[in-house]
């Protein structure tokens, strides 16, 4: 019987993009009581507001605020990830696309979407600018 070595086989990008899709998905469903914490703070009431501001200076209980942030960061590539590589499907699925060179394409047209807009915003969030 003869083994395969698993670890010589080079993935494509489209894959990257595919695993990737799903992972961001999970990581909004697992990360979605948070979000709707969040939220409620934010729309609550004045006070709450503030807290939820205040969240993101000092942190909550024993969190710091860069840990909010780094999660925070985290849901935002998620987001944008899901949604352009859902669009890259979804544009897959109307044109019939499926060639191997066209799959390429459009995984680096994804990552060249979503992964600045996860830099701006991270930026944004980590108060650069």
């Amino acid at each position: 019987m003869r083994l395969i070595d698993a670890t010589k086989y080079r993935l494509p990008l489209a894959a990257y993009v595919s695993i990737l899709h799903r992972a961001s998905g999970a990581m909004m469903f697992l990360l979605l009581p948070l979000l709707v914490w969040l939220f409620d703070m934010s729309v609550t009431s004045e006070v709450s507001f503030e807290v939820f501001r205040s969240a993101f200076a000092a942190g909550i209980g024993f969190v710091p605020a860069w840990l909010l942030k780094l999660v925070m960061l985290g849901l935002i590539w998620a987001y944008l990830h899901h949604f352009v590589a859902g669009v890259r499907h979804l544009w897959m699925d109307a044109t019939h696309s499926v060639s191997k060179s066209q799959g390429h394409q459009s995984a680096v047209v994804t990552f060249a979407i979503s992964l600045p807009l996860t830099a701006a915003l991270g930026a944004k969030l980590f108060g650069l600018f």
